[in-house]
């Protein structure tokens, strides 16, 4: 992927500065989806490190995650000398993001209402917990919204509610950051002002769940969790195969259930006036269901996959993360980004995930030990190499 006459070509948000005061997830992926546009990312992180660095568990692959293509600059921005630095690059900054605690920011002297004055084009992205309102000055985090929402209970079954599988509304929330920010930065073309953006993760979680509310307004009815859901189509589940491996399949149209009974060789059930249409096959489901079980359970996983993709039937393999590496379409046009990682390990990630044109979104930078650009930013900022020095000796900025 990239310009065809093989010479790099500028990416949509080039010249853009962007300073990321953010750790964890919500914050990193939005300044992650704009540095993969394009923009100069400096990840501003204490002395010591992000915090994220250090996590493990589910949590441990965070910041290598989440912070390629930035640069990373370690500073204490409680000392005033650290903060004269930030004042410094702040004097060519666009966008600011932060997803720090309420009143951290204010309380550094870097909150919206103190840098607007002195900069009145800078667009701040404030990625919160809550937006504006009763609650906008609890802390949250991804799972407390999960609950908070309804998400978790949508998830698990009856009396058993679960987050999602991946971090869904710390990464939305970031994202809406980005479409904020975007916005604001377009219509600080034509006004010539900036402007505070606010993204949160309570919001963003409500708003996946707005189907769910209409679908109550509609039916009457409460929404029952989605392991008990009442479906809108009679398949639409996993089976199991005949090597034991699980395989969904969703029948969603009177297409597909021609296209099934065709390739299955069953006349029998297209000829079947009580299951003629999908409302009919909904009501038959309890003896539709174990027929369609019997089927796929005679054939092996792949030989259903085959069959399935080659007469346009909606299927998928169950896969765990660690299968995603070697996935074919991933892989495809060099969507797969090898990361560097502790060791001389690498981990295979996939890049943005939107074809723009003949931009190259990829991979021009890895994650940034701690302080690695710390050095090389104040040489362009002008200060001097021993101010610099002086300034690491101090504990003020870390290097690399």
């Amino acid at each position: 992927m990239g310009s065809s006459d093989g010479a790099a070509k500028a990416l949509p948000l080039a010249g853009i500065r962007v300073l990321e005061f953010c750790h964890v997830i919500m914050g990193p992926s939005c300044g992650l989806v704009l540095a993969d546009l394009g923009a100069e990312v400096i990840k501003i992180e204490p002395v010591d490190g992000d915090r994220t660095r250090r996590l493990s568990g589910f949590a441990a692959g965070f910041f290598a995650t989440f912070n390629r293509n930035k640069r990373c600059l370690a500073i204490d921005l409680k000392a005033p000398e650290g903060r004269a630095v930030i004042e410094r690059l702040l004097t060519e900054t666009d966008i600011v993001i932060e997803n720090f605690a309420p009143g951290t920011m204010e309380r550094l002297g870097l909150g919206y209402e103190d840098l607007s004055a002195r900069y009145p084009r800078l667009i701040y992205g404030a990625l919160k917990g809550f937006l504006s309102g009763p609650y906008e000055h609890r802390p949250a985090l991804d799972e407390v919204v999960q609950y908070m929402s309804g998400l978790a209970y949508m998830t698990g079954p009856s009396g058993r509610p679960l987050r999602a599988g991946a971090s869904v509304c710390d990464i939305l929330g970031g994202v809406l950051g980005v479409v904020g920010t975007l916005a604001a930065l377009q219509e600080r073309g034509r006004t010539g002002k900036g402007q505070l953006v606010k993204s949160a993760l309570f919001e963003a979680a409500t708003f996946l769940m707005s189907s769910h509310m209409m679908g109550e307004v509609l039916t009457g009815r409460p929404m029952p969790p989605m392991p008990e859901r009442h479906g809108a189509w009679a398949i639409y589940e996993t089976f199991a195969t005949s090597d034991d491996r699980q395989f969904f399949l969703g029948l969603t149209s009177d297409n597909h259930w021609r296209r099934f009974c065709d390739l299955f060789m069953r006349p029998d059930l297209l000829a079947d006036p009580s299951l003629a249409s999908n409302e009919d096959r909904v009501a038959a489901r309890p003896r539709l269901k174990p027929i369609v079980a019997e089927i796929i359970a005679s054939h092996t996983h792949d030989q259903m996959a085959d069959m399935c993709e080659r007469n346009g039937l909606p299927f998928a393999p169950v896969m765990r993360p660690g299968d995603l590496k070697d996935d074919p379409q991933l892989n495809a046009h060099d969507r797969m980004l090898e990361i560097e990682l502790e060791g001389g390990r690498t981990a295979k990630l996939p890049r943005l995930p939107i074809e723009m044109g003949d931009h190259d979104t990829g991979l021009r930078s890895q994650p940034g030990r701690i302080g690695e650009h710390t050095l090389a930013i104040l040489a362009e900022l002008g200060i001097p190499d021993e101010e610099s020095a002086a300034l690491v000796e101090r504990g003020i900025v870390g290097g690399p």
